[in-house]
């Protein structure tokens, strides 16, 4: 039988307006594949990012590309060798897990073997004056563990702002690329001193060498640096975490190499996400299970998420159910 793939471009309104050190945006844009295969259907979802050069129109473009390809019958595996990491390739791996799974009569988690259990994710404070990041923090300050949206000028003083608002809380620093080689070194020692956890890509991709020159006090983990486990090789020494993020990698495929890679390097795993539905975090919840830091915030900052959606109870999100996704 031959299949049927539809592609869709769809908008999830955010809860207010979520800031990065890049910019802000008050919706997600996502992209969604499905493939269907007689009763069964897969489907996977993408948010493009312009960091990447990704729009949704290039993203609906890659995936018409090979269109042809795939109602032929293309697997997971050839997909890995006609498509570039990135958001498209990650979208029909993800479908062509979910339909795998489907037409198995299986789930995901057995077809890779474990047995997924609740995670704590971070949840994310979006950068924004020092009092208001406080407020945020101040409003948020029962979770666990927040990740701050840190790159502008005087971060210091909104790591500082936020800690003092949730003292009780783990904080993840994700500068986005933001600092310079001129303040990183003070930023980091702020950091430490607060007693921060984690710092997350503080220079920008391809001129962070300096961090191998200062003091570390604190877990460095790379995320804009690292898409594949090609990358690993490279960051050893100069990191000592990765944030996989199912978007950058291309797909849950190649995710997994990317995580037992960084293991075997003896790097720390963070997953993360870009802002999308329940559909996005599904997989990635899987690959998760067992890493250092979680970060599947995206529906918690929705203002409406697919239904069924995962489902969170405060700062744990649970496995997916195969009616959503696996």
């Amino acid at each position: 039988m031959v299949r049927v793939i539809s592609v869709d471009a769809e908008r999830f309104p955010i809860a207010g307006v979520f800031t990065i050190a890049r910019g802000s945006k008050t919706e997600a844009e996502v992209v969604t594949c499905t493939i269907r295969d007689g009763n069964h259907a897969g489907r996977g979802e993408c948010v493009p990012y312009r960091r990447y050069g990704e729009t949704i129109e290039g993203v609906v473009a890659a995936i018409e590309a090979v269109r042809v390809a795939l109602e032929a019958g293309l697997d997971r595996t050839q997909l890995q060798a006609v498509m570039p990491a990135g958001a498209a390739r990650n979208a029909i791996d993800c479908a062509l897990w979910d339909l795998e799974a489907k037409m198995a009569g299986a789930s995901v988690a057995r077809m890779l073997r474990i047995t997924p259990a609740a995670l704590e994710t971070a949840y994310t404070l979006s950068l924004a004056e020092p009092e208001a990041m406080a407020t945020q923090a101040r409003a948020n300050a029962a979770r666990p563990l927040l990740k701050v949206k840190l790159g502008g000028e005087n971060d210091a003083a909104r790591i500082r702002a936020v800690r003092e608002a949730a003292p009780g809380s783990r904080l993840i620093l994700d500068a986005n690329e933001g600092w310079t080689d001129d303040n990183v070194a003070e930023n980091i020692a702020t950091a430490a001193a607060l007693g921060v956890a984690l710092i997350e890509q503080p220079l920008p991709a391809g001129r962070d060498d300096k961090l191998r020159h200062i003091s570390r006090p604190i877990p460095i983990c790379a995320d804009e640096s690292v898409h594949a486990a090609k990358d690993i090789d490279s960051l050893v020494g100069l990191y000592d975490a990765v944030n996989i993020k199912l978007d950058k990698a291309g797909g849950l495929t190649e995710a997994i190499k990317l995580r037992d890679r960084a293991r075997e390097a003896g790097l720390g795993v963070m997953v993360g996400c870009m802002v999308g539905t329940s559909l996005a975090m599904a997989p990635a919840v899987l690959l998760a299970q067992g890493a250092d830091y979680v970060d599947l915030d995206g529906p918690l900052l929705l203002a409406r998420d697919r239904e069924p959606g995962l489902v969170y109870d405060g700062s744990l999100v649970s496995p997916p159910d195969g009616a959503l996704w696996g």
